[in-house]
């Protein structure tokens, strides 16, 4: 199985994880699905939205769960 790390493009993660779409759009992070795409990685997306490295882990612990259980 994948597994997401803050290194993840973030077209990859929605490929591997289309309910990332909607968890990033909770924390604030916009995504494909609003019309305002964006790319690159998780973790310059957080960078971008003002979140700092522990709210990145916290992201990626938390997709990584998602993914488990979908």
């Amino acid at each position: 199985m994948n597994k997401i790390t803050k290194d993840i493009e973030i077209e990859d993660l929605v490929d591997l994880l289309p309910d990332s779409v909607t968890y990033l759009m909770e924390q604030g992070i916009r995504c494909l699905r609003c019309g305002e795409p964006i790319w690159g990685t998780l973790e310059s997306a957080a960078k971008e939205k003002g979140f700092n490295d522990d709210d990145i882990k916290k992201f990626v612990e938390e997709l990584n769960k998602m993914l488990e259980n979908a």
